[in-house]
């Protein structure tokens, strides 16, 4: 399994996939649940949705994830080639300066470009500790003049991600581009491989979730659909081991899965998720008897698809699992593929206990 799951992660890292233009990761994906047996449907919206059929009369679990991830979309060609951008989610303009980046235009006719960073030699006292704001950021792909960008397939709107990567660390360590959520998505299709060869469980939906990064909206929609009474979601989960964020929690990249108790955004979109007592419960139980540590987190700044999900209908019961991961939104996210494995084994169990004397009702959870 933490074979797999590191070529998946590492292949899927490789594919851009602006939130918006997901297609080339949706591809890749449906292809990999196809391989299960699996039938794929994909929505208006861009999710790609497969069901494994289980058990009517056991609470219905949608398990998703988001394939998309943050970047930019082209805002303006200058004259002399020069391209200016907009940033679409949440872009860390401090990580920004001399990044590679790749316009994705199309299987085959991508065009690199590079993030100027003024010259040194040039650069003035007063502007050495001073963070460039992406309005005033450019990218230089190599063209002497509009008409040679938009003839390479550049124009306006066109997506601009981080140029994909993948580094090896060591021992279990991935760096590179889209570790959020590209692992996520690696847990997914792992743990549905498992779903479909395991005893018959509740119903599960697989879900491939379309632009987390630009407005968490994405799974609201096949939720409407699916009707779903618990919604897992996998994503990251804040590593806290290191000396920039010791005083954020206790959350060490290798130390197993994580499992959000809070979050709260804080910052324009007043929301987050308090997870279901129940799920917390099965989560916390299946850890222990699988033998494994599950971190718990709570976060403000963070946030989401299961805000939203957890509204519809008359509520679904909802909870965030994830993997440690460092230096979020930058072009070099850090995870560990035993984490991954370890998610994935947690889902797979946890999952298989949902059955139809399963209770959702908070009366039972709550004193």
């Amino acid at each position: 399994m933490k074979d797999r799951l590191r070529t998946l992660t590492s292949d899927l890292m490789l594919i851009p996939g602006l939130a918006g233009y997901e297609g080339r990761v949706r591809s890749y994906l449906a292809k990999e649940l196809k391989a299960l047996g699996l039938t794929t449907r994909t929505d208006r919206l861009g999710n790609l949705i497969a069901t494994i059929a289980g058990d009517a009369a056991a609470p219905g679990v949608m398990l998703f994830t988001h394939m998309d991830q943050l970047g930019f979309v082209v805002r303006k060609i200058e004259a002399d080639g020069l391209v200016r951008v907009e940033r679409l989610g949440g872009v860390p303009e401090r990580a920004l300066a001399a990044q590679s980046v790749l316009f994705s235009i199309g299987e085959g006719r991508d065009v690199p470009g590079v993030i100027a960073n003024k010259s040194h030699h040039a650069t003035r006292p007063d502007e050495k500790y001073t963070v460039l704001p992406y309005a005033e950021v450019y990218i230089d792909a190599g063209f002497d003049s509009a008409g040679d960008a938009m003839a390479a397939g550049i124009d306006i709107g066109t997506p601009v991600v981080y140029a994909p990567k993948v580094v090896a660390l060591a021992g279990d360590r991935l760096a590179g581009t889209s570790v959020d959520d590209r692992a996520g998505c690696a847990v997914v299709l792992e743990a549905a491989r498992a779903l479909v060869a395991a005893p018959r469980g509740p119903t599960v939906h697989i879900v491939f979730s379309v632009q987390e990064e630009f407005n968490l909206r994405g799974a609201v929609t096949a939720a409407q659909a699916l009707s779903p009474d618990i919604a897992i979601q996998i994503d990251l989960t804040l590593a806290t081991d290191t000396p920039d964020m010791a005083a954020r929690g206790d959350v060490r990249l290798g130390g197993g899965p994580g499992m959000s108790m809070y979050s709260f955004h804080g910052r324009g979109t007043l929301n987050g998720t308090l997870p279901h007592p129940a799920l917390v419960a099965l989560f916390d139980a299946t850890a222990k008897a699988e033998g494994m540590t599950l971190q718990r987190a709570a976060t403000v700044g963070a946030l989401t698809e299961t805000s939203y999900v957890q509204l519809i209908n008359e509520g679904v019961a909802a909870i965030d699992l994830g993997f440690p991961m460092r230096y979020s939104h930058s072009a070099l996210e850090v995870c560990d593929v035993g984490d991954l494995e370890a998610l994935t084994r947690l889902l797979v169990a946890g999952i298989q206990k949902i059955g139809p004397g399963f209770s959702l009702d908070r009366d039972d959870f709550e004193q």
